[in-house]
């Protein structure tokens, strides 16, 4: 069985800024806190998930077609600080040097990439089949692309620890099956994204709606069966609901195409990103690399054990 694991590097690097003291963590005066963070969380997905191929995505500076469709798209959202901004360069720039694939797009974010990715199982030839796929992420919205192929390793607090994301945990968690999930955000919104679903409309009667019919669609068309208040809150809300279910759904067709050969974690990869990390004086991250390794080889002939 071959196992993909995606990052989406936007969630990890901001969790690492947020949870990681910037004065501890410096290289010329300048925090490089989220960079630690995000490379140890990095190896921690490498040493528990063991992937055989390994993609890591990034948001694209700028709007995204989702800012053209709803201008309220998380303007809620406080600017990214110019010290995070600055060690996003800084991590991508580590990344190229492992020759790490990574995988931006302009009018797109992480998510999207995730999704195209997700799905985009076999190469061109066809030969090569990717039966397991796990996402690394912080973004409950990701569960949407859970299925019996694709999973998602949901981090906890700070920077260790997590939990592996099947169709069970999705249902446990939201209280509805992941191809649900879109329909689900359509109707109960997302405050962190700042569009509005139906006004009215909270998780727990979502919930019993999705118990009754699987879709908005099917919601909506027997509308007459429901309670005359919760019918008056889904009438008003369904131009709302139409744009949230936009917002909500992430995209899996994005035009990028993945090499499969590039895409392989290798020991020489792992060997390069150990270079990187001594640049930046990581001593702790070299040294769990070098505890991968058996000592008894040259640098060029390094195994994992």
């Amino acid at each position: 069985m071959s196992k993909l694991v995606i990052i989406d590097s936007h969630a990890l690097l901001h969790r690492a800024y947020h949870a990681l003291p910037k004065d501890s963590l410096t290289r010329g005066g300048k925090p490089i806190n989220a960079v630690y963070g995000f490379f140890s969380m990095l190896l921690s997905s490498i040493d528990g998930l063991e992937p055989d191929y390994l993609i890591c995505c990034f948001d694209a500076p700028g709007p995204t077609f989702r800012h053209e469709k709803f201008i309220g798209y998380q303007a809620h959202r406080p600017k990214m600080e110019d010290e995070l901004k600055s060690q996003i360069d800084l991590t991508r720039e580590t990344i190229e040097g492992a020759s790490i694939p990574m995988k931006m797009l302009k009018g797109y974010e992480a998510d999207d990439l995730a999704g195209t990715i997700s799905r985009q199982l076999k190469v061109k030839s066809g030969k090569l089949k990717v039966d397991n796929v796990i996402i690394v992420t912080g973004d409950k919205d990701l569960m949407q692309l859970v299925d019996d192929q694709a999973s998602l390793f949901l981090l906890g607090r700070g920077i260790s620890g997590g939990e592996l994301v099947g169709p069970e945990e999705v249902e446990e968690n939201l209280g509805v099956k992941p191809e649900q999930v879109i329909d689900y955000k359509a109707l109960i919104g997302d405050s962190s994204d700042n569009y509005p679903g139906v006004y009215g409309i909270g998780p727990k009667t979502a919930e019993k709606l999705f118990d009754k019919y699987d879709t908005v669609k099917e919601i909506y068309d027997h509308l007459d069966e429901f309670p005359g208040t919760i019918q008056s809150k889904l009438e008003k809300g369904m131009e709302s609901a139409k744009l949230s279910y936009e917002l909500a759904k992430i995209v899996t067709d994005a035009p990028i195409e993945v090499d499969w050969d590039k895409a392989r974690l290798t020991d020489q990869k792992l060997i390069r990103l150990k270079k990187s990390l001594e640049s930046l004086n990581f001593r702790s991250l070299v040294r769990r690399i070098e505890e991968k390794f058996d000592a008894g080889h040259t640098d060029n002939q390094m195994k994992l054990i």
